[in-house]
């Protein structure tokens, strides 16, 4: 297949590009920079230079691609909202695209929202300004074969800059590696190359469901994943309130732990990446 990709030169873009790349396919990827167009060029994948501001370019190359998989967003926290409103006018963009055909897009979502156990089934609750789901509800309405990729809150390896890497700082700046409460809410975890694999199978199986769950270590106490930063950095493991978190408590307090069975059933994928405790206790998490 011949396949658009934004997001290209992000974490679980460029994995997703590699991915499909070993696989056979066809690979053409947005970048917005000439050093991100470098790099992504230096894989094998055609260039599509352009941004997310930029909707004609973005359904030019989608117009001409066999699928879509959509895994960029600004995740400038200050303006969140903002970035959430512009996620939906891509995602529609990318839908007037695939309108009318039978080719498929996958687009990125999170888990704030989804019941704790909760399955690919089920929908989220609209307790975040991020609206992926229901922009591609909205295309799925207008007939465009679309599925929604839900990636757990910590999709770590090696050169992760995501939400570990926030609690490893916010350990450093306090003093303390702290957990709210009893720190017995759940997230889950994926390995990013596991989490690459979701995209690849559900397209190469024609994306026959409306979400799948990206998502290996299905429930990990945030208690836990506060021990280990806290043992790592030789700091005081204590319960705090959720100012201690500021900006962050909304995650540090999430329940965001979701079954996959019926992912790895429906795509034969079984994780094979380490598991999100065994990864954060790597020293390149504690580096610098």
């Amino acid at each position: 297949m011949n396949i658009f990709v934004t997001g290209a030169t992000g974490w679980v873009g460029s994995a997703v590009v590699a991915e499909l790349l070993r696989a056979g396919h066809a690979v053409a990827g947005l970048a917005r920079t000439d050093e991100k167009a470098a790099a992504l060029a230096a894989t094998g994948a055609q260039v599509v230079r352009g941004t997310l501001e930029n909707l004609d370019g973005l359904r030019d190359a989608a117009s001409i691609a066999d699928a879509v998989i959509h895994t960029a967003f600004n995740h400038d926290f200050s303006k969140f909202a903002e970035n959430a409103e512009q996620d939906q006018r891509v995602i529609a963009a990318l839908a007037d695209a695939l309108e009318g055909s039978d080719r498929p897009l996958l687009v990125t979502s999170g888990l704030a929202g989804i019941a704790r156990g909760a399955t690919e089934a089920d929908l989220p609750k609209s307790v975040s300004p991020r609206k992926s789901e229901q922009a591609a509800q909205a295309a799925r309405e207008r007939g465009v074969r679309v599925a929604t990729v839900r990636l757990a809150p910590s999709v770590h390896g090696a050169g992760d800059y995501g939400f570990v890497p926030i609690l490893v700082r916010t350990a450093r700046q306090h003093g303390v590696s702290a957990y709210i409460g009893a720190g017995d809410n759940c997230w889950s975890g994926v390995h990013r190359s596991d989490a690459a694999r979701v995209y690849r199978l559900a397209l190469e199986q024609g994306v026959t469901e409306t979400a799948y769950h990206a998502v290996a270590d299905e429930s990990v106490t945030f208690k836990s994943i506060a021990e280990v930063i806290g043992r790592r950095l030789g700091l005081p493991v204590e319960s705090r309130d959720r100012d201690h978190f500021g900006w962050f408590a909304i995650m540090a307090g999430g329940d965001m732990s979701v079954s996959s069975e019926r992912t790895r059933k429906l795509l034969g994928w079984t994780p094979t990446g380490p598991s999100l405790l065994a990864d954060i206790d790597q020293p390149a998490y504690y580096a610098g």
